[in-house]
């Protein structure tokens, strides 16, 4: 009787608190937030799950767990022909501005191999602004291709009513790479792009793109020609919405105001616990995402 009397009190006091503060509400704002990605292009090194990516300062919704090499392509049939490749596990998240502590670690069920952090920093992240954390070169070497963390601002100037195109050399050799709508052109868009590099934006009229992938100066391609991500048109009508108006439009190169960007990754080291990939390889993300365009309809 003793417990079940203690028990009963208890619920009484909870309902009488609960009573008396109805009207109560705990307020958690939101602060500044900025968009972070991690890409994983190691090919010679990982865990059983590839790596994990986290800030360590705070706790928070931003982490990208188990993450291979290449970051999980997918391929999508968009015509007879026609395959589109993008990394599934490349997406941008919200990270609390400011000065952050982040590390990377190997992902695995044995915490031994699971608490080994490859890169132990810190970042400044400026509110409003999206960021690649790109880990890329060779984790067993010493020399120009040794494992290397870059950390790019993706402040990507609006492209008005074209589409902005651009490639990452993740590969240890200097490549050229042409986009092209129907005919494959004479000349490089992208001429002897080093390796562990970023070039830089060229615009174009929004269309459905091809990218090919040369090794610097010619010669045979790394890999088959690649299509670019289209995304949805504004304007284009899905499950009810309205794309670009009355839900997110989804980039792609035709979309105007997109940015898109090839990632030609370089072939596994063979035995290393990187996901097998037998040859080079390109995949696709967006970095720019066209706004919303605002009607009298919706509120505007």
């Amino acid at each position: 009787m003793r417990r079940l009397f203690q028990l009963s009190t208890l619920v009484l006091a909870a309902g009488v608190v609960s009573a008396c503060s109805p009207d109560d509400v705990v307020d958690s704002p939101v602060g500044p937030t900025a968009g972070v990605r991690f890409i994983n292009a190691v090919p010679d090194t990982g865990a059983a799950f590839g790596l994990d990516f986290r800030f360590v300062d705070i706790v928070e919704n931003s982490a990208a767990f188990r993450i291979p090499f290449r970051n999980g392509p997918q391929n999508t049939v968009i015509r007879a022909g026609d395959t589109v490749t993008a990394s599934a596990l490349i997406q941008y998240k919200a990270a609390k501005a400011g000065s952050r502590h982040f590390k990377i670690f190997l992902d695995d069920t044995l915490q031994n191999v699971a608490s080994v952090a490859l890169k132990d920093s810190t970042v400044d992240l400026t509110a409003g602004h999206n960021y690649t954390f790109l880990l890329w070169g060779n984790a067993r070497s010493t020399g120009s291709d040794k494992m290397r963390l870059t950390v790019i601002d993706e402040t990507v100037a609006d492209p008005g009513s074209s589409v902005a195109l651009r490639v990452i050399n993740a590969s240890g050799a200097a490549i050229d790479v042409r986009h092209y709508a129907s005919t494959l052109p004479a000349g490089a868009t992208w001429a002897n792009v080093a390796a562990y590099s970023v070039s830089s934006y060229v615009t174009a009229a929004p269309a459905q793109y091809k990218f090919n992938v040369q090794p610097a100066g010619g010669g045979t391609v790394l890999f088959n020609d690649r299509v670019a991500l289209p995304g949805q048109p504004i304007g284009t009508v899905t499950a009810g919405c309205t794309v670009g108006i009355d839900c997110e439009a989804t980039p792609g190169t035709l979309v105007p105001g997109s940015a898109v960007t090839l990632i030609v990754f370089p072939r596994s080291v063979a035995g290393s616990k990187a996901a097998n990939f037998t040859t080079p390889g390109g995949s696709f993300m967006w970095d720019r995402r066209p706004p919303r365009t605002c009607t009298v309809s919706f509120g505007c």
